[in-house]
């Protein structure tokens, strides 16, 4: 049965598409074509929901017209047929309501996207630093399990392991199965300087960034503060001669981006631009949603990165995922990147509260 809430948005779709439509004709919308490509782009997204609409209505309208015939046809033959034609009817009317509500299912519906991850060290000194690059080989490992591209695009060393990572995965189902890992990951371990054999407390946190698409996002280069400099390794290393660092300054907002890892400046800025694009995106998206505070509730956890999400205590071989109340001893996989168990426990509670929620 289609449900009330996903009759409403068919009607709230079409209505929109017809005002885009005239939208897209008018003259000053050509003229503008960063305008124009916005509202062609959601014309595009409405699209399929739009004919399914359509499909409805006319699925409804012609049991309408065939129902009566049933009860009024005197010639056997042409009842039988009408019999037969509306059985039809109702089958393809019962699957296009469950195609129309699962559209609107966020969880059977969620478009693939490119994610970026960045992983810093937080409290603990030089464990912290080791943590991210244990947290950084499980996510790649994980990646690799599920044939998803990685792409390495800043990479900060520390003494030890690294002060920050950031990457970004691309894949099917990549987007839906890493989003919800945004928080402080912490670790309990006896560290490798720890002569007294004592149990540390370290952290790290990761960030989950979307990256937008062209259109999603605008940024004006007036907007941008661009320097150039010479790339440095670990212990003032030259890494190579040329000026090819690259740091952006987001002037409205203040964010600052490096990127050095490339020889190329020119693969350094876009990288750069990569990552300022998506810390962006999440910026506006983290505004949306302190005004939209009650459609968080369907959500695991609040994703804030001060947030505890996950401990991995090595003496005990454990790992728990304090959201969802999800325990595991097998740690050793899980640091080898055997995720899937904890993943389809985390999406199990999502769809449990959107269940709730509805």
């Amino acid at each position: 049965m289609l449900k009330e809430s996903n009759l409403k948005r068919l009607a709230d779709a079409t209505a929109r598409q017809a005002e885009l439509e005239s939208l897209l004709a008018l003259a000053t919308t050509v003229a503008d074509q960063d305008k124009y490509q916005k509202l062609a782009k959601e014309f595009s997204d409405l699209t399929p929901v739009v004919e399914l609409q359509k499909a409805y209505a006319r699925t409804l309208a012609h049991t309408a017209e065939v129902r009566p015939m049933i009860a009024t046809e005197k010639d056997r033959d042409l009842r039988e047929m009408a019999q037969h034609e509306l059985a039809e009817l109702e089958a393809a009317r019962e699957d296009l309501e469950t195609r129309i509500n699962d559209f609107f299912d966020p969880l059977k519906n969620e478009k693939d996207r490119d994610v970026i991850l960045e992983i810093r060290a937080g409290t603990g000194g030089v464990e912290a630093s080791i943590f991210v690059g244990d947290l950084y080989r499980m996510y790649t490992k994980y990646a690799a399990s599920r044939g998803w591209k990685i792409d390495p695009i800043a990479i900060s060393e520390g003494e030890k392991g690294f002060k920050e990572v950031v990457f970004s995965v691309s894949g099917k189902g990549a987007s839906r199965r890493l989003k919800w890992e945004s928080g402080t990951h912490r670790v309990q371990r006896v560290p490798e300087t720890e002569a007294a054999g004592r149990i540390h407390t370290s952290a790290a946190t990761v960030a989950v960034l979307f990256e937008p698409e062209e259109v999603d996002l605008v940024i004006d280069t007036k907007d941008l503060k661009i320097d150039v400099y010479r790339s440095s390794g670990p212990g003032g290393q030259s890494v190579n001669t040329a000026d090819s660092a690259i740091r952006v300054t987001h002037l409205p907002t203040g964010m600052v981006v490096v990127c050095q890892d490339e020889r190329s400046q020119l693969k350094n800025r876009i990288k750069a631009m990569r990552v300022l694009r998506a810390r962006l995106g999440d910026f506006m998206q983290q505004e949306r949603a302190k005004k939209e505070a009650a459609a968080r509730k369907a959500q695991v956890g609040t994703g804030d990165r001060s947030e505890k999400i996950r401990t991995y205590n090595f003496p005990d071989h454990r790992v728990t995922d304090h959201r969802v109340g999800f325990t595991t001893h097998q740690l050793p996989a899980v640091m080898e990147g055997d995720l899937d168990e904890l993943f389809d426990a985390i999406l199990r509670a999502e769809e449990d509260m959107r269940d709730q929620a509805q």
